[in-house]
């Protein structure tokens, strides 16, 4: 059984089960993919509303009732779409969250701590700025609309305008993105409700507390969930409460963890009953089991976070974007507090806020705690940060009407436009740069997390090449796993490169490949006689015959003792050691073979040579700072 992939591009893995990309990788490549289809709804929104005479409101502001018996719900379709659709959408951002604090950078608890003061810096002086200029205005209780990022524009948009800038930097916008959606949904639910209404509020933090219970018993059955999370939603409602609050709070609780070899193995061997017998309970159990292997917070994502990405947060968009423009209302939006304290609050508070406050922290801390992103990064992040749309639009309908909330909408989308600007400036000017100073404000000088463990060590590790390389790839493998033999001439094109070694660790995935473990046994026989590079070389290159009476051929082709070749290839010490390998595999959180690390972090995508190239390229960046840092 193979897992699926592009073989021109090396994608695929040979899996147990393929584990949820960390951190954030497919969270971020879908909202950038999203982006173009969002600013076409926010196009269109603006069209319509300008050329349809008044069509436009007439058609938002349509009733829609549902009725079940005598409970109902009777909404205007942008509500249905504002506080309806838009759960799923905070219900991703609060998967994405919890994904990040289980499985990526931010399980090192202390690297939250400064994105979220970042966070919360790039809230509150956006709104000081917003007070200042409607200094006790009539429009001052409007504050809420000048604080909030908007999470997946924002991504899209430094995706199109800094196409090279690194992963670093996209990470800090969503780790700061996650504490703003969280205090602005605060903010909504105690600043811009009126009329609370207790027991139906007290009905819906009881059923959070049930989705919990759930979650800590381990029910993994999305039925379970279903109606706790409607009722739920129809609680907030009722209490007054805007009901997008409990999509985030779901998916927070909803945790992310790599697969159990246990449970993938048993979909394997209930995979292979099927094969044997196709009846229709065996496909339900190898289905069920097949499913179950992954996370609810996985599960979950891959449900949910297309159709936000692509339909509903668009939709949202041509739901509230569209606002009359003429000469008339331009000359008085110009000049109206509400646009200019819009515009400045996100044009200027935000990128002063956070690169201030990060820069501030680490001064501090004396270098302790600093961003992981260099600084131009940061500073990147802090005006891509300017825009603001769902939030901010539905902050915005609550605290405005009429000319005021056209005004509000107009200073949001212009300070989107100039925070794309100053975010395309930034990254233009940083890239003009040498390389070296380049790489330095890009990237950061901030020490990384490890995720292979245990680190390689050369009296234990088959290595190719010297120790005093600058990077280390480590490649998980198995000699039947069709994907590595794929990606072995990306690895022997790597080899080329003389500031580079190459690190192999058995991955033998029995279940799926039967001949691996006598194939890994049969390498580590070879290697008690000095020929582990030749013998793995030979493997891969006939992956279709693996048989015992193959391996010894291999053995007297390399002109090794035959005898002494069999009985070490027999012996309980080489499986011993195979099973140390696997092991590693486990704790460094491996799941399918070919997994590469490289200077003991993972990594993500594809593994041609191109992609591999570039991933080494920045790891031998990083290394280098590094060793300046070090080095007085």
């Amino acid at each position: 059984m193979s897992g699926t992939g592009t073989t021109g591009t090396l994608q695929g893995e040979t899996v147990r089960s393929r584990r949820p990309d960390t951190p954030l990788r497919a969270f971020l490549r879908t909202e950038a993919g999203s982006a173009g289809v969002l600013l076409a709804a926010i196009v269109a929104a603006l069209i319509w509303a300008n050329v349809a005479d008044g069509s436009y409101e007439r058609f938002w502001e349509t009733h829609l009732s549902i009725h079940l018996g005598e409970l109902s719900v009777d909404l205007v379709l942008r509500d249905w779409v504002n506080s309806g659709l838009m759960t799923f959408f905070f219900l991703v951002v609060g998967l994405e969250a919890r994904r990040e604090f289980d499985l990526g950078d931010l399980r090192d608890r202390r690297r939250f701590v400064l994105p979220a003061i970042a966070g919360i810096a790039g809230m509150a002086l956006p709104v000081a700025i917003f007070l200042a200029v409607n200094h006790g205005g009539p429009y001052s209780a409007g504050w809420g609309v000048a604080m909030s990022t908007d999470t997946a524009l924002a991504l899209g948009l430094l995706a199109l305008v800094g196409k090279r800038v690194p992963d670093q930097a996209r990470l800090l916008l969503v780790s700061v993105s996650v504490v703003d959606d969280l205090v602005a949904l605060l903010v909504i639910a105690v600043a811009y409700t009126e009329n609370v209404q207790v027991m139906p509020l007290i009905v819906a933090a009881l059923l959070f507390g049930l989705a919990f219970v759930l979650v800590r018993l381990k029910v993994r059955s999305g039925y379970a969930y279903l109606p706790v999370g409607v009722a739920m939603w129809f609680a907030m409602l009722a209490s007054g409460v805007d009901p997008v609050v409990s999509g985030l709070a779901l998916g927070l609780i909803a945790p992310a963890y790599t697969p159990a070899r246990g449970a993938l193995e048993q979909a394997s061997d209930l995979f292979r009953s099927f094969r044997e017998q196709p009846t229709v309970e065996l496909a339900r159990y190898a289905r069920v089991s097949l499913v179950q292997t992954l996370s609810p917070n996985d599960r979950l994502q891959r449900t949910y976070q297309g159709w936000t990405s692509y339909l509903i947060v668009p939709l949202f968009g041509l739901a509230n974007a569209g606002i009359s423009v003429d000469a008339h209302f331009l000359r008085q939006a110009l000049t109206s507090p509400v646009t200019v304290s819009v515009f400045l609050a996100y044009v200027l508070g935000k990128p002063i806020a956070v690169t201030g406050v990060s820069a501030l922290i680490s001064w501090v801390s004396r270098g302790r705690m600093r961003p992981d992103a260099g600084w131009a990064s940061v500073l990147g992040t802090g005006t891509i940060a300017g825009i603001g749309f769902t939030v901010s639009f539905l902050i915005a309908n609550l605290a405005f009407d009429g000319d005021a909330l056209a005004e509000a909408k107009l200073g949001l989308l212009a300070a989107a436009a100039a925070s794309a600007i100053l975010t395309w400036t930034v990254f233009r000017v940083t890239f003009m740069l040498s390389p070296a100073r380049k790489t330095v404000l890009l990237l950061g000088d901030a020490e990384q997390l490890t995720d292979l463990i245990p680190d390689v060590d050369v009296t234990r590790d088959h290595v190719r090449g010297p120790d005093s390389c600058s990077v280390t790839v480590v490649e998980y493998g198995d000699f039947q796993c069709p994907y590595c033999g794929l990606a072995e001439p990306s690895v022997r094109e790597l080899l080329t490169d003389t500031d580079l070694r190459y690190v192999w660790r058995h991955l033998p995935l029995t279940d799926v490949h039967p001949q691996a473990q006598m194939a890994a046994q049969a390498a580590e026989a070879a290697a008690a006689q000095g020929s582990f590079w030749a013998m793995h070389d030979l493997l891969l290159a006939r992956q279709d015959h693996l048989k015992i009476m193959d391996l010894l051929a291999y053995a007297e082709q390399l002109g090794l003792d035959r005898d002494r070749f069999h009985d070490d290839m027999m012996a309980a010490a080489t499986a011993a050691r195979i099973s140390e390998d696997v092991e590693s595999a486990d704790v460094s959180g491996v799941s399918g073979t070919p997994t590469f690390f490289i200077n003991g972090r993972r990594h993500y995508g594809a593994y041609d040579a191109g992609t591999l190239r570039r991933a080494v390229r920045e790891a031998r960046a990083r290394a280098k700072i590094a060793e300046r840092r070090r080095t007085p």
